[in-house]
């Protein structure tokens, strides 16, 4: 009798599977509108996912009756994008600053000395750091100068790096210990010096010669930064980081704390474009896992506009006898330039001024011709001359921050012109030569909030509607544009566009769920969405 009764239970499970004859997913999302950003920019229903990847899209109908799955997701109400890129951003430097004075938002140099004094009344450090002041949010917006930090630290090191990283005030001391002077001169550099005396400003190069004696975090603190870091880019929806601009050392840590399962954040490491990671790097070649992809080298061409740093082909409107600088040799950059095609990495070039963007366009196309498909970019593309827009047709990709044009357009009129302006954070016009742009935020220059990103580059406004008609409307980007640059455009200005960037078929399962619409809901409502959840690889990190 029990012979016979398991029998007949065994018989009834195979004519169940038989009948059902579903394939396996471990998990499904159904009745969401999903937004692919494939080719045809496709809507779906529902997406199911085993092992990570995208097994099917289609209507809730088709994955339901093709798919049984561990887990379901009723998306009743829901919105699913891509997973977004951040195609430009500085993820360990948001850790570290988060264990420095944060100085972002900053009124007056009177707050700044008051965080600094509060800071070290809690932590008494033996090193002052702090980041992110920027003058011109002050009603007084000229450089601020070192005597107060003098008076109040007189024996430890201050060092208060401007929010661009272009530009430091550090004290006596630290000035001391750097052995800076006010005879002290440096190529692409600036230390500034008011009757013959230094002011404890630095911009741009000279910065190399403080950052000699800031004390190197250790091993717990960059883990510690990585992890915070990742825990805010998680919050906003953010799955894939380029980051712009790291040392070999960083980079095998991240690459070794994403395979021990404490990273789960995609990363497209730039390397730091220093001679040493230059020789080592480009004798590797590409280093790539599912994670990890180090392919391209972060080469530093100007300084920032905020600074009057960003090199220009005529002097600034309000400094007639500044013109920024260049922060390497035209001979050095060509030799640079000529190193990285002859290997298989990409060259990601920080330009704003619009000398900068010549120099840079006009080497990118030298040193290309005859290699097809480099994707080289040009990141920030701030100020153009009109002639210069045409370099963008010839495959080089702009990854612009529409965040930038936002921040900077109360005074960014004062430091080029009116007529330069019309050529400045020109996003509309570069990508009608270029055909794709990669989008990011700079952040910590600027918020990690990507719905800012969205906001800015389709509305060209502040957070308080600020201009009624948008800044250079005619520069803005539509929804769809804005879209794929957060996802598509900027997989491809990667190389990671058969893997990543869409929810298609044999894709990575990286997404992110809402429930606002981006696409229909009213502009200045979409600075305030937050999503809902957060997957990589099929896997639910927020």
């Amino acid at each position: 009798m029990k012979l016979l009764k398991t029998l007949f239970f065994l018989v009834l499970f195979i004519f169940i599977s038989c009948g059902t004859n579903k394939q396996q997913a471990d998990l499904v999302i159904t009745n969401a509108k999903i937004y692919t950003v494939n080719n045809a920019f496709e809507i779906v229903e529902a997406i199911a996912i085993r092992d990570g990847k995208i097994i099917a899209t289609g209507s809730s109908k088709e994955i339901n009756e093709t798919f049984e799955a561990t887990e379901i997701i009723d998306g009743k109400n829901q919105f699913v994008y891509p997973g977004f890129y951040d195609a430009h951003a500085h993820l360990y430097r948001l850790g570290i600053t988060m264990q420095i004075v944060n100085l972002r938002d900053t009124k007056s140099f009177d707050e700044i000395i008051s965080r600094v004094i509060d800071y070290q009344k809690n932590n008494n450090v033996n090193f002052i750091e702090g980041r992110g002041w920027d003058q011109n949010d002050w009603e007084n917006k000229e450089f601020p100068s070192r005597e107060k930090l003098d008076e109040l630290f007189p024996d430890t090191p201050v060092v208060l790096t401007r929010i661009d990283a272009h530009a430091m005030l550090v004290n006596g001391k630290a000035l001391e210990l750097a052995g800076i002077t006010a005879a002290t001169k440096i190529e692409g550099g600036q230390v500034e010096v008011v009757n013959g005396k230094t002011t404890g400003i630095l911009v741009d190069n000279a910065m190399a010669l403080i950052n000699k004696i800031i004390p190197e975090p250790d091993l717990k603190t960059n883990i510690q930064a990585l992890k915070d870091a990742q825990k805010i880019v998680f919050d906003y929806g953010i799955t894939t980081i380029n980051e712009a601009g790291l040392e070999r050392n960083i980079i095998e840590l991240i690459d070794s704390l994403q395979k021990a399962n404490e990273l789960d954040l995609n990363i497209y490491a730039m390397v730091r474009a220093s001679k040493e990671n230059l020789d080592y790097y480009t004798k590797k070649g590409i280093y790539k896992t599912d994670k990890l992809n180090v392919r391209s080298f972060k080469f530093m061409g100007d300084g920032a506009l905020g600074s009057r740093g960003a090199c220009l082909h005529l002097p600034y409107s309000d400094k007639p006898k500044q013109f920024g600088a260049l922060l390497s040799p035209i001979n050095d950059i060509k030799k640079v330039a000529r190193q990285i095609a002859n290997s298989d990495y990409q060259m990601n070039t920080h330009a704003i001024g619009d000398s900068t963007n010549s120099v840079m366009l006009e080497i990118y196309k030298d040193v290309l011709n005859g290699k097809p498909n480099r994707r080289w970019r040009i990141e920030h593309a701030q100020i153009m001359l009109e002639k210069d827009f045409d370099y963008f047709s010839l495959g080089i990709i702009p990854s612009v921050q529409p965040t930038h044009a936002t921040s900077d357009m109360y005074w960014a009129e004062d430091r080029v012109g009116k007529d330069r302006i019309k050529n400045s954070y020109a996003y509309k016009k570069i990508l009608d030569k270029a055909g794709v742009i990669a989008l990011g935020t700079d952040f910590p220059i600027e918020e990690v909030n990507p719905m800012l990103t969205f906001h800015s580059a389709v509305a060209r406004k502040d957070l308080k509607n600020y201009p009624k008609d948008g800044f250079q409307i005619q520069n803005a980007l539509t929804r769809k544009e804005t879209l794929k640059g957060m996802t598509i455009w900027a997989a491809y200005s990667n190389f990671e566009e058969e893997e990543k960037g869409s929810l298609e078929v044999g894709k990575w399962a990286d997404f992110t769920i809402f429930s606002d619409d981006i696409m229909t809901m009213p502009i200045e409502k979409v600075p305030y969405v937050l999503p809902n959840h957060v997957f990589i690889k099929g896997k639910k990190v927020k």
